[in-house]
C-alpha cells in the first residue's frame, strides 16, 4: 500500500493527535493530499507542519480549525476541502471523545450530549456535505473510526457506546444508500489504543468506570496497547482503490484478515459477515426460540 493513495484526496478529522494524526501520516505516506480539522489550533498547526515534512513537493497538507458537532464548521471545512482541491475521494470520520464516565444518572447530562454530539453528528455532517460531491463524481470513500463500544457493552461510559454503536448502524445504512454511487462506506475498530483517552480512563479510577475495565485499561497501558499503525493501515486501504466495492462492513483492525479483503469481496458482497446484527437462539446452538 506504498503508494496506494497517490493522487487521492481526503479530509481527516480529530487529526491533531492520536489515531487520527497516525492516520493523516499514512496517508500522506501513500500519497495523499490531505484537508486536516481538530479544534485546538495549537496542536492542528503542530500536526500539519509534521505532515508538510512527510510530504514530496507536490502534495498538499492543509488544515482548518472546526468543531465537526457544528453544521457551520463543517461547511466551512468541506467547502474549503473543495477549494483545495478538484475532487475530494476520502472522508475519514475520526473524531471523538469519551464523553463522561459514570453511572448514567450521575453523571453530567450536558456532557452526555456533548459526546453524542461529537461522536455522532460530527461523523453525520461531514457526510451530509460531502455526499452531493461524491455523488456528482460517482465516487467516495468514507472511512468511520468506530471502537468497542459498538460491539460490547461499556458500563459507566455509555455516551461513548452509545454513540459508537449508532454511528456503525448510520455506516451500514448510508451504505446502502449511496451503492449505486459507488460510495463505500465502511467502519474500523482499531483496537486499545495508547492514546490520551485511554489516559482518561485510568485518571478516572475504577470508582467512575469500574473496576473490571479500570484494571483491564491498566494493563493495556502497561503493553503499550494496539499499535496506531494497525489501523492507520487499515484506514489506507478503505481510502483506496483496492477495497472498490467492500462497504457497509465493521472491521477489526487487529482481528480480521483485511489485507486479503479484496480477494473475498465477493464472498462479503453476498453475506452479512463483518456487519453487526442480532444474535438468536440457533445461532447458539438451542433448538428453541423459533416460531
Amino acid at each position: 500500500m506504498t503508494h496506494a493513495l497517490t493522487g487521492r484526496n481526503a479530509i481527516i478529522t480529530g487529526a491533531n493527535q492520536g489515531l487520527g494524526l497516525e492516520i493523516a501520516r499514512a496517508y500522506v505516506r501513500a500519497g495523499a493530499n490531505v484537508l486536516i480539522c481538530a479544534r485546538d489550533a495549537a496542536l492542528l498547526e503542530a500536526a500539519r507542519t509534521t505532515l508538510a515534512g512527510l510530504a514530496t513537493t507536490d502534495q498538499v497538507v492543509a488544515a482548518e480549525v472546526a468543531d465537526v458537532s457544528q453544521p457551520a464548521h463543517v461547511d466551512r471545512f468541506v467547502a474549503r476541502a473543495l477549494g483545495l482541491f478538484s475532487q475530494v475521494h476520502v472522508l475519514v470520520n475520526n473524531a471523538g471523545v469519551y464523553g463522561p464516565m459514570g453511572l448514567i444518572d450521575e453523571v453530567e447530562w450536558a456532557a452526555w450530549t456533548k459526546a453524542m454530539e461529537i461522536n455522532i453528528y460530527g461523523s453525520v455532517l461531514p457526510c451530509r456535505a460531502l455526499l452531493p460531491h461524491f455523488r456528482e463524481h460517482r465516487y467516495g470513500k468514507i472511512v468511520q473510526l468506530s471502537g468497542g463500544g459498538a460491539t460490547n457493552p461499556l458500563p459507566r461510559i455509555s455516551a461513548y457506546a452509545a454513540s459508537k454503536a449508532a454511528i456503525v448502524r448510520f455506516a451500514e445504512t448510508l451504505a446502502e444508500e449511496v451503492r449505486e454511487f459507488h460510495v463505500d462506506v465502511n467502519a474500523i475498530a482499531p483496537g486499545a489504543l495508547n492514546t490520551r483517552m485511554l489516559d482518561e480512563v485510568i485518571e478516572a479510577g475504577p470508582d467512575r468506570v469500574g473496576q473490571a475495565f479500570y484494571d483491564r485499561m491498566v494493563k493495556t497501558k502497561e503493553a503499550g496497547g494496539t499499535p496506531l499503525e494497525r489501523g492507520a493501515a487499515l484506514a489506507v486501504f478503505l481510502g483506496s482503490a483496492a477495497s472498490d466495492g467492500i462497504t457497509g462492513r465493521l472491521l477489526s483492525a487487529v482481528w480480521d484478515p483485511w489485507e486479503d479483503l479484496a480477494s473475498r469481496r465477493d464472498d462479503i458482497a453476498c453475506s452479512d459477515v463483518y456487519t453487526l446484527r442480532r444474535i438468536v437462539p440457533k445461532d447458539r446452538g438451542f433448538t428453541w426460540g423459533d416460531r
